[in-house]
């Protein structure tokens, strides 16, 4: 049986760009930075309140893509079309503010859902993330389905 998630992967276009973000802007930890025998830099990090999880910075190409492919994965970044998930935080205004103080940009101020409240960012490659202050709704599947009924 699977117990959590254990690590997630992103796109970067540069390992030391993105590990100065998650770093410096996110406060992020360093998790592992090695380079295997087929040169593929394996690089992740995680928030110090999820010590087990770590995020995997994954630059397009060898040994996992072709060309055709690593190609394509940045076009998708370079348009901001990937989104890289949700973070939970206690405070998404809090945060907000000393993430937008360190140069984080915000797609979307923090706005009250029905699930708690949400603002958005981008990283510095084009991903978007949800960030997320959580109320006693979000994991109740009839008040979420019940708030986003058509009509609701």
């Amino acid at each position: 049986m699977i117990t959590k998630l254990g690590v997630a992967s992103v796109y970067v276009d540069d390992h030391d760009k993105a590990l100065a973000f998650f770093i410096d802007k996110l406060h992020f930890e360093l998790r592992t930075d090695v380079t295997m025998e087929n040169g593929y830099r394996w690089l992740t990090v995680g928030p110090p309140a999820s010590p087990e999880f770590q995020l995997a910075l994954s630059v397009p190409g060898p040994p996992m893509h072709d060309d055709e492919t690593a190609a394509m994965i940045r076009s998708l970044l370079a348009k901001g079309a990937l989104s890289a998930g949700a973070w939970n935080t206690d405070d998404c205004r809090r945060t907000f503010a000393e993430y937008s103080a360190r140069g984080v940009e915000f797609l979307q101020e923090p706005t009250e859902r029905p699930y708690g409240v949400e603002a958005v960012f981008r990283d510095d490659f084009g991903n978007w993330y949800s960030l997320n202050e959580l109320n006693d709704k979000a994991f109740d599947a009839q008040a979420m389905a019940d708030a986003f009924e058509p009509g609701a």
